[in-house]
């Protein structure tokens, strides 16, 4: 039967920030530049160079803030931009002509922010002119002879350029760490730089010499390999290009070195080039479409049924379930890639259409889970998904045939006779007692389509991890596979009880691949900042349970084995050290008795600081947000017994003012803490009148000069009028009448004078008569 396409709508663009402005950009421009970021929530909206305000427009579905930028006239606007793939938060890379680079981030607190900012090219008089991010790296071609009046390309210069990487690393101070430059081609023309997953393809441009315009590059960071491609010529030759050993090549060195690469031959005449999960698709002016593999070597695709026109006509190029689809102007053509045969072709209402990149493994959304895979559209009506129907009128078997049929394949497995089994002797055989169980219950209750439906997440995922290890296997695109799989094993590990085997498993996992799974505990628990430095949770307690469960007290872990939730707090401590305390307050609200927060089991911030090592050697900031940000009377008095060490006098006293009020003995103890090093030396006088807010009302004056007193430094010689030259001054009354005003007024008597200090604070009558001898 034969399959119907179907364009689904899966978002009007109501749900982005800045929806109106979006609109108007994908509407006005149809030279706009669009990414998408991995995750989906993201869209990147690029202006070329002098087109009117804004020309840079971040939007976000769901809650969070647009980012929107303008330039002045003069000021040249971004070659470039690519959102980075952080598993904690969204970055955004922008690189301009001049070499400048700038790193954007949307981390705790509300809205975007500059994160970074560094020249690529420092030296001065270099042109960046094409630039791309494949997967934690900067890879740009720069012309080292440019044209300081506008980056023209003389022909003198036509090996004038060379491509330089750098390698990106997120970090929790600067939004992200950028390597050192190494320069991975000298002395080659002008590249455009495509990224196709593993794979960077260095194409020519319209202003590559004639002599070399028919040679393409793909260089695979992972394998330190490059591939010299000629498609025309049908050769291409792979050379070592590692950046860990430091390779760099002389472009005309490494072509002199391949026989027969440099015959006169035709430049690549390309429309449109189109980087793939399968290679690198190009479309020539006659509509024919070839795709170019890793290994250099080429096949064509199909054929359009309308060619370009000219370079002017936009034409976009995706690949989506073994489907090739292509916009031409309004039209969508859907071609099979295997035998070039035309399987659909619509005509759609607008001709200003971008195709998205495919999002990140296990960030799909419900509806595009629904259907057979689909390639995501984005114009300004809206956001779709053009994907396969499935078929209908299946007939589908029954409940009970699946049952039977299933159950015939498991103990056919198990059985040690040679007879085949069929499902009709397990029906009749009361041996095989658990199918006709199973059976009699689905019988009745579930109809064929209820119970598929019902499995179809499982199905499907059974499926996907089929074809992925099909696909490790053939060795295609290892590294996205490696990731995607790690992903699914996490989740899986999340529906068991994390005992023993499971846990071990976790814990290798994240040694080996550990940003994809905690892109899979990130979706788990369903973490998104709330824009005041604390972190929220949507995931139901069964997951949290999970996550803060632990192994008995007393006992260490085996074999280094660490408990989930000690594994997350070891992973932020390393990658994103500041998101460490927001989570573990999290985590102390999500917590429940027994779970290891409330329970008899060691508190969470004693857990979490477990993982930073032993004392001394933690970093202290870091350890303080976790003693005061878990509210435990034990841990807040410990911080502000550090913050006393280091003479942090305010943020001792802000401490013991935020947590006295909920525990009077707390703050006793950290007022009697700072009022010893009030008697002590006089650092604390500017700060008064918070220790004078910070006093336990129940404290009387006596028992305050009591304390004063016991901590008063021991005078070896008799006191003075004034102090030595360069002596710590001496306490005075004068500095203990604010205190014991204090403590007079908390604690002022309704009977009887008690004592001769609060008889000097409180007698408000006439003075005493003069004795009677004076008369």
């Amino acid at each position: 039967m034969k399959r119907a396409a179907t364009l689904r709508l899966l978002s009007d663009l109501g749900n982005f920030s800045g929806a109106a402005r979006l609109r108007e950009l994908l509407a006005a421009d149809p030279a706009v530049r669009v990414r998408c970021s991995p995750d989906g929530r993201h869209l990147l909206v690029l202006r070329p160079a002098g087109a009117p305000a804004p020309q840079l427009l971040v939007a976000v579905r769901g809650p969070g803030e647009e980012l929107e930028r303008a330039w002045p006239a003069g000021h040249s606007s971004p070659l470039d931009a690519f959102f980075l793939p952080w598993p904690v938060r969204p970055a955004l890379i922008l690189v301009w002509e001049s070499g400048l680079a700038e790193v954007w981030g949307a981390g705790l607190g509300p809205g975007w922010r500059l994160l970074q900012s560094t020249e690529l090219c420092p030296g001065g008089g270099s042109c960046v002119v094409a630039v791309a991010a494949p997967q934690g790296r900067l890879v740009w071609c720069e012309d080292r002879q440019a044209d300081t009046q506008g980056c023209l390309v003389r022909p003198s210069a036509a090996f004038s350029h060379c491509v330089c990487v750098r390698t990106l690393e997120p970090s929790s101070e600067v939004g992200t760490n950028l390597g050192s430059t190494h320069i991975l081609l000298h002395h080659c023309p002008p590249f455009r730089l495509l990224v196709s997953r593993k794979d960077l393809f260095l194409v020519p441009t319209v202003t590559t010499s004639p002599g070399v315009g028919h040679i393409l590059l793909i260089w695979n960071p992972g394998k330190g390999k490059v591939v010299v491609a000629a498609p025309s010529l049908g050769l291409s030759r792979q050379k070592s290009l590692n950046l860990g050993r430091g390779d760099t090549w002389d472009f005309r060195t490494l072509l002199r070195g391949i026989p027969g690469l440099l015959s006169p031959r035709q430049p690549l005449t390309v429309h449109t080039w189109a980087p793939t999960p399968q290679g690198l698709l190009l479309l020539d002016f006659r509509g024919t479409v070839s795709l170019v593999q890793s290994h250099g070597g080429t096949r064509t695709v199909g054929t359009l049924q309308e060619a370009p026109a000219g370079l002017a006509g936009s034409v976009a190029l995706g690949t989506f379930h073994g489907t090739l689809a292509c916009v031409l102007g309004s039209t969508l053509e859907l071609l099979d890639m295997g035998s070039g045969q035309l399987l659909e072709r619509k005509v759609l209402s607008t001709d200003r259409i971008h195709l998205l990149e495919p999002l990140a493994p296990g960030t799909e959304d419900k509806e595009e889970l629904e259907m057979q895979g689909g390639i995501r559209l984005l114009s300004a009506l809206g956001l779709f998904q053009v994907g396969w129907e499935a078929p209908q009128g299946l007939e589908l078997p029954s409940a009970e045939d699946l049952v039977f049929e299933e159950a015939c394949e498991y103990y056919q497995r198990r059985s040690l006779r040679g007879a085949q089994l069929t499902p009709e002797e397990l029906r009749n055989n009361s041996i095989f007692r658990a199918p006709q169980a199973l059976a009699s219950i689905l019988q009745g209750h579930r109809s064929p389509s209820t119970l598929l439906t019902i499995l179809r997440a499982e199905l499907r995922d059974y499926r996907g991890l089929e074809q992925l290890k099909g696909q490790l296997v053939a060795g295609d695109d290892e590294e996205a596979g490696w990731t995607e799989l790690a992903e699914q094993e996490v989740a899986r590990l999340l529906r068991t009880e994390l005992m023993g085997d499971q846990l071990a498993q976790l814990n290798t996992i994240f040694q080996a691949l550990p940003a994809a799974a905690w892109g899979a505990i990130l979706r788990a628990l369903q973490l998104q900042p709330d824009g005041n430095g604390r972190l929220r949770s949507q995931a139901p307690p069964d997951v949290w349970k999970k996550v803060l469960g632990s192994t008995a007290a007393g006992k260490e872990p085996p074999n280094g084995v660490l408990p989930l939730f000690e594994l997350l707090c070891q992973y932020l401590c390393r990658l994103e050290p500041r998101w460490l305390p927001p989570f573990v307050e999290l985590a102390q609200q999500q917590g429940g008795p027994g779970w290891g927060a409330g329970g008899p089991g060691l508190p969470l911030y004693r857990r979490a600081l477990a993982v930073l090592g032993e004392e001394g050697t933690r970093t202290e900031a870091l350890e303080l947000e976790l003693l005061l940000g878990s509210g435990r009377p034990k841990a807040v008095l410990q911080a502000v017994g550090q913050l006393v060490q280091k003479e942090q006098w305010e943020r001792a006293l802000e401490a013991g003012l935020v947590f006295g009020p909920s525990s009077p003995l707390l703050r006793s103890e950290i007022f009697k803490l700072l009022l010893a090093k009030f008697a002590q030396h006089r650092q604390l006088d500017a700060h008064l009148p918070l220790l004078c807010r910070l006093c336990p009302p129940d404290l009387a004056p006596t028992e305050l000069l009591l304390l004063l007193q016991t901590h008063l430094p021991e005078e070896s010689q008799p006191p003075t009028p004034f102090p030595e030259p360069g002596a710590e001054p001496p306490l005075t009354v004068g500095l203990l009448r604010a205190l014991l005003e204090q403590t007079g007024a908390q604690g002022q008597p309704s009977g009887p004078v008690l004592s001769l200090y609060e008889d000097i604070l409180w007698d408000p009558g006439t003075p005493p008569p003069p004795p009677l001898g004076d008369l």
